[in-house]
């Protein structure tokens, strides 16, 4: 049992009694700030700190303008864009007053992965955010975004955030609580240091999405669709035979979009087949083990860019009934769900012999190499062949037999050897990005606990060893 002792002042000076608030976590992170001086509250650093757009219709989003960060961009702290939603320049007009921009900072204040956080690169010039968002406009002359955002990634700033969640019902964070979180303002030189670390590891993700970006490219030039764009025609003619082969009477099936890729395809100079005979897929059910711990992917942990970006690990007891595929490093997992078509990941050797939903299939080949088979099946022709293979009323989904009719180039060795170069170099660039991320934090962490010097001579090694050239940046 952990106990830990409160004065009655403090329930009185927090105006809170649940045991939760009082852990000796965030008791010790509080005496540890205290005792170092140079605090403020959140709100002396923000011109503002509200809730994004209010109940805004779906049918306003569009596929460019001005980016909508919602909950599902926040899962990586340096913004994931793969499933962005946008708004026309109007309708974030309209909403003005929720604007934000590069190095401003958002988080999630209620749901499932409420309290994390993540800094707006100058990817665009202006954002926007939801209601489920809160938006920190950061007055960049009075502390530097990009150490604000640092501590509060760090022990002493995520602390004070999963602190001040309120766990009733779905669980919620107030806007008043996130303005007073205690900020401590470390020197200018220290600030500036932080600062330019990350812009690096911010440069290692837009290199990487540049790269990941590149492979696409590859498959699609093969098959001479690199400009192509989709178009969905309201009305078009098909056989009542072609029906009846293929047992489907949905009108989306037959959009001559589809057709257009199929046979593209299927000209392709190196040949094509179908999924089913060049994939090995994995669908057998594991029973895992009651009082054995296992870690868990489910659909909420992959990212845009084809990672796996964390698990759920707990005793196969506790485990839910869907946790029941078993991967292995290699394997490519591929959400069967039409909503999640484009959560597609590869297994890498952290998660070896995990489980994952029976939401995915699991798939591997002797034919394409594991990165050629992860960008093939997220471009835009595997996923759009994925959805064309989606049926159902309730839960639209991709069943077995329609996955394995699922046509694929067979692209020749040299193509694939190209794209597992580049997938490697995103992958490995976005590692490095993490490293990073993770050494400023510490710093910020070490800068409150002992001083800033022994910070910035830990960090030198650390990035030298991460091997990032800090000779001018620290």
């Amino acid at each position: 049992m952990i106990t830990a002792s409160v004065q009655l002042s403090d329930l009185y000076r927090h105006l809170r009694i649940d045991a939760e608030y009082y852990k000796p976590e965030y008791l010790e992170v509080e005496s540890i700030l205290s005792s170092r001086g140079n605090l403020h509250p959140l709100r002396k650093y923000c011109n503002y700190i509200k809730k994004g757009i209010f109940d805004i219709s779906p049918e306003l989003y569009t596929t460019e303008g001005i980016p909508l960060i919602r909950t599902s961009e926040i899962k990586n702290p340096l913004v994931n864009f793969s499933t962005t939603t946008f708004l026309d320049k109007k309708t974030h007009n309209h909403h003005y007053k929720t604007e934000l921009k590069p190095d401003d900072i958002v988080m999630t204040k209620i749901g499932a992965y409420i309290g994390d956080i993540a800094i707006l690169p100058d990817k665009y010039d202006v954002y926007n955010f939801s209601q489920n968002v809160t938006g920190l406009s950061v007055n960049s002359n009075s502390i530097a975004p990009k150490y604000l955002f640092a501590f509060l990634l760090s022990r002493f700033g995520h602390a004070q955030i999963t602190r001040i969640i309120m766990l009733s019902g779905q669980g919620k964070i107030e806007l008043e609580d996130i303005r007073d979180i205690s900020v401590f303002e470390a020197s200018a030189k220290f600030q500036d240091g932080i600062s330019q670390l990350i812009e690096v590891a911010q440069s290692h993700i837009a290199e990487s999405e540049s790269l990941f970006d590149e492979a696409e490219n590859v498959v699609l030039s093969e098959l001479y669709l690199a400009n192509w764009q989709p178009k969905h025609q309201l009305a078009f003619i098909k056989n009542f035979s072609d029906t009846e082969q293929a047992e489907r009477i949905d009108a989306e099936y037959y959009q001559p979009k589809y057709d257009e890729i199929i046979s593209a395809i299927k000209s392709y100079s190196g040949g094509w087949d179908s999924l089913g005979n060049l994939l090995n897929i994995n669908d057998k059910n594991f029973k895992p083990e009651n009082s054995e711990e296992y870690q868990y992917i489910e659909l909420s942990n992959i990212a845009g860019n084809g990672e796996i970006i964390g698990c759920t690990t707990d005793f196969g007891s506790e485990l839910p009934g869907r946790a029941r595929r078993i991967v292995a490093t290699g394997d490519v997992i591929v959400s069967s769900v039409e909503g999640s078509l484009s959560s597609i990941a590869l297994v890498g050797n952290e998660y070896d012999k995990s489980l994952c939903s029976t939401g995915f299939y699991v798939v591997n080949s002797q034919f394409y190499n594991a990165e050629t088979l992860l960008v093939l099946l997220k471009s835009i022709v595997g996923k759009m062949l994925l959805k064309k293979g989606c049926n159902g009323t309730i839960l639209t989904a991709i069943n077995k037999d329609e996955f394995a009719n699922v046509v694929l180039p067979k692209i020749n060795s040299t193509k694939q050897l190209e794209i597992q170069q580049k997938v490697t170099e995103s992958f490995n660039l976005r590692k490095q990005s993490k490293q990073l991320l993770e050494s400023t934090k510490k710093a910020v962490e070490m800068a409150i606990k002992q001083d800033e010097q022994t910070a910035i001579d830990w960090l030198k090694t650390q990035t030298k060893f991460i091997g990032v050239d800090d000779a001018n940046r620290l």
